[in-house]
């Protein structure tokens, strides 16, 4: 498997007593969440990302306040005729 590690400041971070166990596992969960949010990659990349399944991953997304369906109003219109 290919990994892409990502050095970064401790200065940036929040405090070491601040990083909880869970840190690493959030900053992934965000940065996919950005990238999804982005249009940069599918739900099914980003749930890849985090290590969680797709339907988990869009669940959180929509939880986190970021659209999971992007559909015109014309689509919309269709939707719901």
């Amino acid at each position: 498997m290919n990994t892409l590690r990502l050095d970064l400041p401790m200065a940036g971070l929040p405090s070491p007593a601040e990083l909880t166990d869970g840190f690493a596992d959030e900053a992934r969960f965000l940065l996919a969440l950005k990238l999804f949010e982005q249009g940069r990659i599918s739900s099914g990349k980003a749930a890849v990302l985090c290590g969680i399944g797709r339907v988990a991953f869009l669940l959180a997304a929509s939880r986190a306040g970021v659209p999971v369906v992007d559909l015109s109003s014309d689509d919309l219109d269709d939707e719901f005729a």
